[in-house]
């Protein structure tokens, strides 16, 4: 086994590109060796408070390698109450280098694990089979969070020698299931399972998700797409499983939702850097819809700072709910007020944002589809599922035992459905209809750009009933609704059973 130390300034290199600063360490070389041969090297340095977001550790590859190892280790050291400990996240690169969206991404697992191996055959979850080339690898370290007294840490790298096995083929989830036509498809598009940071498997995700009544998925791993090409053997004729990543930055978290396979969409970079709408293009270019995730979560770097000019929906309700989501649902209900006063709301073609909720779940007893997102779509497809959310034609419920429809009708015949408009003079009579199964006991709540202008008395304990109020398109530009359990005490409203996407009032 041979050392290396990364303590020494002058092994270091800085590169800046824009607002984003990447620290480049010294190269570790290995030299040839004969099959079956492994050779180790490992490395030590520190790093101190206001280190980079990224620090690459260039690895000289030689030819006939067969598998590349790494394991890593750092220190965490005890720290005041209220100040942040050592969190040192960890990926791979390859030859083609780290170009920010380039080709050369092999890996991510974040702080999830402490190894992980890459051969042409088989890979770690997180980290993507292929062949070792020769040329400089690049370990990739994320000082997510440094403590006041630096973060030291080992980095151990190991090749091992011999004749590469052939890389196998892909194969991905087909992008349609048995749908029932035209109807209202259940689904959850945030999950996480062993290929980030999650703890459950492919396959219990998959039967989590039948259990829990939901037609579709959406594959949301943090920072990588290496689950992509192991969803097949989940997929059904009942269960569609769409593609897709948690692009996780340093300010904020963005599901892109359905998404080509393969598809890999770079996280390295903050909002001060303008990079984002790139990589939101890209999803796009790809396939998905790009949903700012959980956009008022206090989790370090959760809070989203760029903005809603891209999004096609955003996520509002993130698992359990908390004060979080009634920020993130009233933030969002400002942003439906300004749309209408701008004279942008229900026109479509991305004139408001509407609102989704998924579970975020990681591992038991986290429930999947709590909530879920109940979506009007013309068939089980992942282009008719995702073309519903971004007409906003959606509610989310806490669980498959809550069900809606919710209309607006004028006098003469008038009728609109959720994300739709219902055409009307502004003086004409319009009646607002929510029928309601699953919810015992919730008060509705109709919400309209002037706030909150009607509360029902509590649903009766067999959670039917149906609920309707009259207004104009002169008092309401729009109506949404709410389900809310009973508050256990205080003047905040009970946490969510269901919410709606408006319908918009007037011509």
């Amino acid at each position: 086994m041979c050392e290396d130390d990364h303590a020494g300034i002058g092994r270091r290199a800085v590169f800046v590109t824009g607002a984003a600063a990447a620290l480049t360490l010294g190269t570790v070389s290995f030299a040839s060796a004969a099959p079956r041969e492994r050779r180790t090297r490992t490395v030590r340095g520190t790093l101190p408070t206001g280190s980079p977001d990224f620090v690459y550790v260039p690895v000289e590859v030689p030819s006939g390698v067969r598998e590349l190892h790494v394991a890593y280790t750092y220190d965490r050291p005890a720290v005041p109450a209220g100040t942040a400990g050592n969190a040192l996240d960890i990926g791979l690169f390859d030859e083609r280098g780290t170009d920010l969206g380039g080709r050369g991404f092999r890996g991510w697992s974040g702080g999830a694990r402490t190894e992980f191996f890459v051969r042409a055959d088989d890979a770690t979850p997180g980290y993507i089979p292929g062949p070792v080339r020769p040329g400089t690898w690049h370990v990739a370290l994320g000082p997510y969070t440094v403590a006041p007294q630096g973060l030291s840490y080992e980095i151990t790298i190991t090749l091992t020698y011999g004749e590469q096995d052939e890389a196998p083929r892909p194969v991905y989830p087909p992008e349609r299931a048995k749908g029932r036509g035209r109807a209202w498809y259940r689904g959850d598009c945030h999950l996480h399972s062993v290929y980030s940071d999650g703890r459950y498997t492919l396959a219990e995700i998959a039967r989590l998700a039948r259990a829990a009544g939901l037609d579709f998925i959406n594959s949301s791993e943090h920072n990588t797409h290496s689950a992509h090409a192991h969803w097949a053997p989940e997929a059904g004729d009942d269960l569609l499983i769409m593609l897709g990543e948690e692009v996780t930055t340093r300010n904020g978290h963005v599901v892109a939702l359905g998404t080509d396979p393969g598809t890999f969409v770079d996280w390295r970079y903050r909002a001060r850097d303008n990079r984002f709408g790139r990589f939101a293009r890209q999803i796009r270019r790809a396939g998905g819809l790009v949903v700012p995730a959980h956009p008022h979560a206090t989790c370090i770097g959760c809070n989203w700072k760029f903005g809603f000019g891209e999004a096609d929906a955003v996520e509002v309700w993130n698992g359990a709910y908390t004060p979080d989501d009634e920020v993130a649902l009233a933030d969002w209900d400002g942003m439906l007020v300004a749309a209408v006063r701008e004279g942008r709301g229900g026109r479509g073609g991305g004139d408001w944002i509407p609102a989704m909720g998924s579970s975020d779940s990681h591992r038991s007893p986290d429930p999947i589809g709590r909530p879920q997102t109940v979506v009007l779509a013309d068939d089980l497809t992942r282009e008719a599922i995702q073309e519903g959310i971004r007409a906003g034609r959606s509610y989310v419920a806490e669980s498959a035992k809550v069900s809606l429809a919710f209309t607006a009708s004028g006098g003469r015949g008038e009728h609109a459905g959720i994300g739709e408009r219902l055409r009307v003079d502004d003086d004409t009579p319009v009646t607002v209809r929510l029928e309601v199964t699953g919810a015992p006991r919730c008060t509705v709540r109709f919400v309209t750009d002037q706030g909150v202008l009607f509360t029902s008395a509590p649903l009766p304990v067999s959670g039917a009933d149906v609920v309707e109020w009259r207004t104009t398109a002169s008092y309401a530009a729009y109506v949404r609704a709410e389900l809310r359990h009973e508050a256990a005490a205080g003047p905040l409203p009970g946490a969510l059973a269901a919410f709606t996407n408006p319908i918009f009032l007037g011509g």
